[in-house]
């Protein structure tokens, strides 16, 4: 089916199946569609193959061993799994350490490890939304379990130094965990190099499907030791018992398979276009302020604040156009503003006024800039009005 829809610029909320990733997963819904535990005979042990594949594609591009990766039906439960499971595992340490920036995945269950008793340090970050080492160094204690801090923010796309925090906790003996999700689509990780001992994994975040997630668990050097979180039938080594969803295994691994091969290129290609977008939105509209680190980002991230526009406003304008997002989201009878940009700017017009353009592979630097032309009419307009 077709559908006559606006130009798509959220690929930091969700992005689109890629074809070829849809083409791999398509037999495993008709065809190989045997319970992967079911290893007595054909049909299954078809569907285990198909996982095995996928988890040595996942592997690869984490850096990781094919042991090492455990299948979840999200990201946001991979991080439950390492969060929580982590901190039980090591009952003795009562200390847990996370940014002001996360998500909700990683931030609520610190949350809930506090309601259990555990302390709970927040670092701050900067007016870039990025974290200092040396404030996540001067948090580890003796008894810390865990610190957990994202590869890259969703909201304003800053990137975090994931390696020299990872060596940090290394030194100390306190497993860290990465929320990777909108990292893997643009480049590969290397959890020896980066220090990394726990790291959870998005599908949708990465050209595959809503549905499966994956966890990276260290095996080694240090060990990182995770309690059960989740009970059933005791499959991915009794970590996340369930059914696992073949079809959904099998686009996770095509997905990254593709972003191993593709992203770097497709990363600079869409750096460049940002830059382009927001060179020309800044230089025609005044009080316009670029969100997030000057560098250290992940391309197809713009998060802008323009002085005196309402950024709802500007969305509910442009909806026929194209399908962008708020920094701020309404719930039920009032608009609540993120927490990330809090963090960054306080309780400031700045931080009210943001919203985020995302394009993706999907999208090419004429329609980026068409868009451009457009938010710059808009909000001329909105400007108009307000006056």
């Amino acid at each position: 089916m077709t559908i006559d829809a606006p130009l798509y610029l959220d690929h930091n909320a969700t992005t689109p199946v890629d074809p070829r990733v849809l083409d791999a997963m398509l037999p495993f819904f008709t065809e190989v569609f045997g319970n992967a535990s079911s290893v007595e005979h054909v049909h299954g042990n078809r569907a285990q193959a198909a996982v095995a594949k996928a988890r040595g594609q996942v592997a690869a591009h984490l850096g990781a061993r094919e042991n090492e990766i455990v299948f979840t039906g999200s990201c946001t439960e991979a991080s439950n799994m390492a969060v929580l499971g982590a901190a039980r595992a090591r009952p003795e340490r009562r200390h847990v350490v996370t940014s002001a920036v996360e998500h909700p995945a990683v931030m609520e269950p610190m949350r809930q490890l506090a309601r259990e008793g555990y302390d709970l340090s927040i670092v701050g970050v900067d007016e870039y939304g990025r974290v200092d080492p040396g404030a996540v160094a001067a948090a580890i204690r003796d008894d810390t379990a865990l610190v957990s801090i994202m590869g890259a923010n969703n909201e304003v796309g800053t990137t975090q130094p994931l390696a020299e925090i990872g060596a940090l906790c290394e030194a100390r003996g306190t497993l860290f965990h990465a929320d990777l999700a909108q990292v893997l689509a643009h480049r590969r990780v290397d959890v020896q190099a980066e220090h990394i001992h726990l790291a959870s994994v998005s599908g949708h975040k990465a050209y595959g499907p809503k549905g499966v997630g994956a966890l990276y668990v260290r095996s080694r050097s240090p060990r990182a030791k995770l309690a059960q979180t989740i009970w059933g039938g005791g499959q991915e080594k009794g970590l996340r018992s369930g059914t696992l969803a073949v079809p959904l295994i099998v686009g996770l691994g095509q997905a990254l398979e593709i972003a191993g091969r593709e992203g770097a290129r497709d990363s600079e290609r869409l750096s460049i276009m940002c830059r382009a977008f927001v060179s020309k939105v800044m230089d025609a509209l005044p009080g316009v302020r670029y969100n997030g680190h000057p560098t250290h980002r992940i391309p197809g991230n713009v998060s802008l604040s323009i002085d005196g526009i309402e950024p709802l406003a500007l969305i509910h304008r442009l909806n026929p156009v194209a399908s962008f997002s708020a920094s701020s989201a309404c719930a039920t009878d009032k608009v609540t503003t993120s927490d990330v940009l809090l963090a960054m700017f306080g309780d400031a017009p700045r931080a009210r006024q943001a919203f985020r353009v995302s394009p993706g592979r999907g999208t090419d630097a004429r329609s980026l800039e068409r868009f451009a032309d457009q938010l710059i009419e808009t909000t001329r307009d909105l400007a108009r009005l307000a006056a």
